[in-house]
């Protein structure tokens, strides 16, 4: 399965990772002597979507209960609550190659959401956002054809879309202001854009708390945040409206005097804004790639999540969409314990997109990620083989295969990996 063509999952034989799932939903699954963030080794049933039941390795496969189903055999991996992507760009992912403007062709934009989709699945990411220009030269088209793979995804992620017009003042932000209505009526569940490039970026902010208040929507923008008023004023608005605002990627923040980005985070967390950061890179110019100050923003009470961006489009030609990677980016250049960083892209990021929390704990959604390692800096750091499991069936796997030559006369004991493993 290469990265470059990520494919759906094929129809499996009997002895297959990807348990086939019936007319009542997806098969019961057990995961055997998988390693969890606290240490213990553990078996985990899933059925129905959940996490029906957490015991000590080989507890589950003798219990009696019920029949376990099919049994995956995760030694050697860490399971972990699988992370989200609370900042894609689905209309202009896998652009960067293909010379000149971006198409916003629906055929088009159609099959670089799906395929970005299931990379970022591949990954580990069972749940994305997707921000997707509408009006101006994209129109509407854009926006139909991103639902219509969302459409085309169900059962194997989750995705849900942010509807972004460029106006929204003035004269020209009339027809603006009522692409978004109509935005929302097709299917866009959350409402934003970038009020940094509108002549008037407050009345823009009061334009879509406007529309998310009339439809009960979340709200999440894009701006730099190289502005501290501004910001102040943003936060003020944003104060109290439920479900809630979204500001990022916030790369303005970093270049902020200490006292006065201080002040910022105080009046975010005041406000209940949450803070998506991309440390992989930003989704708009390359002077605009910087990374706010996570920590000053915790310490402050600010959420915090952490998206990937741009996956190889103009904004960012390399970009992964890994969230493990911003999690190791996080911890690695910004000094997050591994278990904070990790929660930027799982716990804090199914909260921006209005996701119940998974725990590996009985009752939880069954939306797993199984990582090659026994702790979590580990996992971070080489994050290669993994196994994705949504709504309690496997939907995604990456197998990495290392070899050494010469490795007959390795040093005993020492880790290796090989075929015919799981992953």
């Amino acid at each position: 399965m290469p990265d470059s063509r990520p494919q759906p999952p094929p129809r499996p034989p009997s002895s297959s990772p990807f348990p086939a799932s019936g007319p009542a939903g997806p098969a019961p699954l057990l995961l055997c002597g998988a390693r969890l963030t606290d240490g213990r080794t553990v078996d985990v049933r899933l059925g129905g979507g959940r996490i029906e039941a957490v015991g000590t390795a080989g507890s589950l496969a003798t219990d009696g209960t019920r029949a376990c189903g099919t049994r995956i055999d995760l030694t050697g991996y860490l399971l972990l609550p699988a992370p989200a992507e609370p900042h894609a760009h689905a209309d202009t992912a896998l652009s960067a190659d293909v010379g000149g403007p971006v198409s916003y062709d629906p055929r088009d934009v159609r099959r670089r959401t799906a395929e970005a989709a299931l990379l970022q699945l591949g990954h580990g990411a069972t749940a994305l956002r997707a921000h997707v220009r509408v009006g101006d030269v994209a129109g509407l088209g854009a926006l139909t054809a991103v639902l219509q793979a969302r459409r085309s995804l169900r059962g194997l992620a989750e995705l849900t879309t942010v509807a972004m017009p460029r106006v929204l003042t003035g004269v020209a932000g009339a027809d603006g202001l009522a692409v978004l209505r109509d935005a929302v009526k097709m299917g866009a569940s959350v409402v934003g854009g970038c009020p940094d490039l509108d002549p008037d970026p407050t009345g823009y902010v009061e334009a879509v708390l406007e529309v998310a208040s009339e439809h009960g929507c979340p709200v999440d923008l894009h701006t730099d945040a190289a502005d501290p008023a501004r910001l102040a004023r943003f936060a003020a608005m944003a104060g109290g409206l439920r479900p809630g605002v979204t500001l990022g990627p916030c790369g303005g923040l970093a270049g902020l005097p200490a006292e006065a980005a201080a002040r910022t985070a105080d009046r975010l967390a005041a406000n209940g804004v949450t803070v998506v950061c991309l440390p992989q890179g930003g989704c708009g110019g390359v002077d605009r790639r910087g990374t706010p100050p996570v920590r000053l923003l915790r310490s402050a009470g600010v959420r915090v999540a952490a998206g990937s961006g741009a996956l190889r489009d103009v904004s960012n030609p390399v970009g992964r969409g890994d969230p493990l990677e911003a999690a190791y980016l996080l911890a690695s250049r910004h000094g997050l314990p591994a278990e904070e960083a990790y929660d930027a892209v799982s716990a804090s990021a199914r909260a921006v997109l209005g996701l119940p929390e998974v725990r590996v704990e009985a009752g939880f959604p069954a939306e797993l990620l199984a990582v090659r390692g026994d702790r979590l800096s580990g996992a971070l750091s080489l994050a290669y083989s993994r196994l994705v499991v949504h709504r309690g069936r496997v939907v995604a796997r990456t197998s990495a295969v290392r070899e050494y030559c010469g490795s007959a006369s390795a040093e005993p004991g020492l880790p290796r990996q090989g075929r015919g493993e799981v992953s």
